[in-house]
Order: C-alpha cells, then structure tokens, then sequence
C-alpha cells in the first residue's frame, strides 16, 4: 500500500465514522471514532464532546483546544454518594490497543464560555493534546459534526 493511498484510506475511514482527522509530523498514533458534540442554543455556556479514542501506544489524553470555546477541558462525571459530580480532571489512560470511550455521564470533553451557538448539522474543530511515558506530547485535529443527540447505536437482530 503506497503512503499516499494510505493517508486517504484512513481519512476515508475517519470520515466514515464522524471525524475528519488531520494527519501532521506531530500526530498522535490515535484513533479517534465516532467523534460527535452536543449541539448548544443562544444564552448556553457549555456543551460536550465525545468519541471513542484508541491509541497504539500507551498514551494520555492531557487537553482540548477549541476556536469556539473559551475553555476547554478534559472531564469526568462520577457518582460521590448519592451525588453525580462533574470535574475537570489533569488527564485520561489510554491503554495500548484498548478502546476508551468518550461518553455522556462518564468520561468526557467539555467546551465552556461558546463563542456562539453550536447548530446541528455544522462541526466543531478539535485539536486534541496526548502524552506518552517520557513526557513527549503530540495532537490530533479533527472536526466533530454537531448532532442534538448522541448518535444512535446500531441496531442487531
């Protein structure tokens, strides 16, 4: 397989699974899948961002940058108690080959102080911060489509 064909199979595969992954000397050794951020109307600070992020190596996901937030941040939402408590959190263990997924209620990306309202149907730009063992950060650029719910997972019989 030339490096070329490579390249667009992959982004064609990104495409296919809602993210558009941009390939840089700096690229995370990622996978990002699935990728989707809750729509947000006039007058909302803050919205979410999910996807399913499978690494090659063992990786954490160390930050989020946005163009339409102010803030971005990585999250988690636990329960304490009787209490779901949403935090932002220094990072996110990205074992080797295992798939992490970025969820509703769970583990997630929160973009706060919007810019302007996040439609559906538009995408949002994301450029994603990962850190290996050594200290080494590199990104991942993708742009999320902005749906009113989380997608729907597919039906078997």
């Amino acid at each position: 397989m030339t490096s070329s064909f490579a390249i667009k199979f992959v982004a064609a595969c990104a495409l296919s699974m809602g993210a558009v992954a941009t390939f840089a000397q700096n690229a995370a050794p990622v996978e990002a899948s699935g990728a989707w951020v809750r729509a947000a109307v006039a007058g909302q600070s803050g919205t979410g961002a999910f996807m399913k992020l499978t690494a090659q190596t063992p990786l954490k996901l160390v930050g989020v940058a946005s163009p339409v937030a102010g803030v971005a941040e990585v999250h988690e939402m636990k329960m304490e108690g009787d209490t779901m408590k949403m935090r932002a959190i220094p990072g996110i263990e990205l074992p080797a080959r295992q798939a992490v997924e970025l969820k509703p209620g769970g583990y997630h990306l929160m973009l706060m102080d919007l810019k302007a309202p996040l439609k559906a149907g538009s995408s949002v730009p994301l450029t994603l911060t990962f850190e290996d063992a050594k200290g080494t950060k590199s990104t991942l650029a993708l742009d999320a489509p902005v749906q009113a719910a989380a997608p729907m997972a597919a039906h078997k019989h």
